[in-house]
């Protein structure tokens, strides 16, 4: 007797984070790479959807209207930098940090300068009441007539507001606070996420209304939520700093409308916040005569020049094994300059202990470093300071040769203006480049050639 095979169910997988989806369970997504995220989601109907009437027809891209997507200004310059020039009509804008850096207290300084400006302004609150947010705005001075408050956690509540206020600009403080009856599940979750954020942008669009929404960041420092957010948004930003430092970096890690090489420099106080057009004063000691152990560099954070000090300690070690401690900059690249020293020029390092740090609390990631690290441990070791008005800059290779970095001139010209007069850098094929009438550049081929030169 013949028997009858069953026909197998179809199962399907979905990721909570990010939607992908897979015809079998794997621990790790295939498109975000997140573990443990992919979930079994029943079986998968194939549905079509028919051609409708078309409302609005598609225009040639020489008859659209690009005024209406121009650049609006905040008053805020910093932020304008990051953004391209300034707010997008229509753009949903993410900004995540950190608790306590100092988003919400940024994005209330911008609501009332846009205020101040005659455009109405909704900022949405699901973490504070009303008078605690007037509390900080009179704190910091953002008190103007056309900023609106609303205390709200519920989506449909939020999208009522801003019927009823119109405003021009809409802050959301934060997107992870609000949730809809019309989803299971918390505020703050996948699901929940994924729909209040897919419903501001739907009324952003719809209204032609510039949106910006604060964001949540897990202990790793990604956003918290769906990866799906990131995606959805045409600006993402991310806004840094130090708990100890008043210093707050503001980076575009996604812009449709801009550049995404910018980077937007705050003082964070207790009566504010404020942009620093020229915040390299923050990160170099002003000490009357030349110390041992520091040495002056230029990094470059995104377009932008920054003058940072380095500052070495090297002292004879008691235990049987050296320490090395650093702050501000990557403790595995002092370990290789350490190494760099000792191998090729020649430095007795293995018996000291070796501490490395930057003033005001600056963090530099860029190789381009790496030369005024070596050079500020060198000096240390001596106990022989660098010349006074003197900098530094070049990344340092495994085999003691000093490499060619991007923006010499820049860096040059950045130093120059905050008046040093003198130069070490990597020798390249062009040379450095337009160099200031009276400052002086002596090019390096290797680390072992800087320490004879200064040395």
């Amino acid at each position: 007797m013949a028997t009858k095979t069953a026909r197998p169910k179809t199962a399907n997988f979905r990721c909570s984070e990010c939607g992908w989806t897979t015809a079998k369970w794997v621990g790790r997504c295939g498109e975000c790479q997140a573990w443990g995220t992919v979930e079994e989601s029943g079986e998968v109907l194939a549905r079509t959807t028919a051609a409708a009437v078309v409302a609005r027809p598609a225009l040639r891209i020489g008859e659209v209207d690009a005024t209406t997507a121009a650049y609006q200004a905040t008053g805020v310059g910093e932020l304008d930098r990051v953004l391209g020039g300034g707010l997008v009509p229509g753009a949903v804008i993410l900004l995540a940090g950190e608790p306590g850096v100092g988003k919400s207290t940024l994005l209330l300084d911008v609501a009332a300068r846009v205020a101040g400006l005659g455009r109405d302004v909704l900022y949405v609150t699901g973490e504070e009441s009303t008078a605690q947010v007037k509390l900080r705005a009179e704190r910091i001075g953002a008190v103007s007539e056309n900023l609106y408050l609303s205390a709200e956690t519920d989506l449909s509540q939020a999208l009522g507001q801003v019927e009823q206020v119109s405003p021009g600009l809409l802050i959301v403080d934060s997107v992870q606070t609000l949730s809809s009856t019309a989803v299971d599940g918390s505020a703050g979750g996948v699901s929940q996420v994924r729909e209040v954020a897919a419903s501001l942008i739907n009324a952003a669009k719809t209204r032609n209304m510039t949106t910006l929404l604060v964001g949540h960041v897990t202990k790793d420092g990604s956003i918290a939520g769906p990866r799906l957010l990131e995606h959805l948004v045409d600006v993402v930003c991310q806004f840094d700093g130090d708990r100890h430092s008043r210093l707050r970096l503001l980076r575009a890690v996604k812009n449709r409308y801009g550049p995404t090489d910018e980077v937007g420099c705050f003082d964070l106080t207790e009566d504010g916040i404020e942009g620093l057009a020229d915040p390299s004063g923050l990160f170099v000691s002003r000490t009357k005569d030349p110390v041992s152990g520091t040495c002056i560099t230029v990094t470059l954070e995104g377009k932008r020049p920054l003058v940072a000090e380095v500052q070495s300690l090297v002292a004879e070690t008691g235990n049987a094994q050296a320490r090395r401690a650093t702050s501000g900059v990557d403790a595995s690249r002092v370990a290789m300059l350490l190494a760099v020293l000792q191998q090729r020029a020649s430095m007795s390092l293995a018996k000291d202990d070796s501490y490395v740090s930057t003033v005001g609390g600056v963090k530099l990631g860029e190789p381009a470093t790496d030369l005024a690290v070596a050079l500020a441990v060198a000096s240390a070791k001596m106990n022989k300071p660098l010349p006074a008005q003197l900098i530094a800059f070049g990344e340092v290779g495994l085999a003691g040769e000093v490499r060619p970095v991007p923006g010499i001139a820049r860096r040059i010209n950045e130093a120059e203006r905050l008046g040093f007069t003198h130069a070490v850098v990597p020798a390249s094929p062009n040379g450095p480049g337009n160099v200031p009438s009276g400052f002086k550049v002596r090019e390096v081929s290797t680390l072992a050639e800087a320490l004879e030169l200064l040395f």
